[in-house]
């Protein structure tokens, strides 16, 4: 009888403890299936990013992401070399416009919380997830055309034993 009531204990709580302990993963999967392509751990405050080539201007173009404190994807930040159709001309509140060494232009100060998100994969040029030192060319994990939905969730036991 202790050990059922030890098992239903367990049960209750090694979830909630668990997601206040284990990192969250950035989740991308298949935008019509939910099929999971892959998950990837973030800490605290990491940033990642997507990069693309402008389909118009031929310029690349990287959006920069955190994960906030209620789990939602933030966008951060924009970092590209040419206005284009769908680039950014205008400042928000609380945006700012710099420019670096290599002439390209950065809004920062974004900050807009993105709950999860689509993308669709190039066909001419690739998309690529930047997480630390990490590239991945989502033209080979997902496929030309795909649709792929970003999000963040909280890490669970499984996840211990992935990459």
């Amino acid at each position: 009888m202790a050990a059922i009531v030890l098992v239903a204990v367990a049960a209750a709580f090694l979830p909630k403890f668990l997601a206040e302990r284990l990192p969250e993963r950035l989740v991308l999967s298949n935008g019509n299936t939910g099929a999971v392509y892959a998950s990837y751990p973030l800490s605290d405050g990491e940033e990642f990013s997507i990069t693309f080539i402008h389909s118009v201007n031929k310029t690349p173009v990287t959006d920069v992401y955190n994960i906030n404190d209620d789990g939602k994807v933030l966008l951060l930040r924009t970092v590209y070399y040419d206005f284009g159709a769908g680039v950014p001309f205008d400042l928000n509140e609380g945006e700012t416009l710099s420019f670096d060494d290599n002439g390209a232009m950065i809004i920062d100060g974004i900050n807009r919380e993105i709950p999860d998100f689509l993308i669709f994969v190039g066909t001419v040029s690739d998309h690529t997830l930047q997480i630390g030192d990490s590239q991945i060319s989502l033209r080979d994990l997902c496929g030309r055309n795909a649709k792929v939905r970003i999000a963040c969730r909280h890490a669970g036991i499984k996840d211990l034993f992935q990459k």
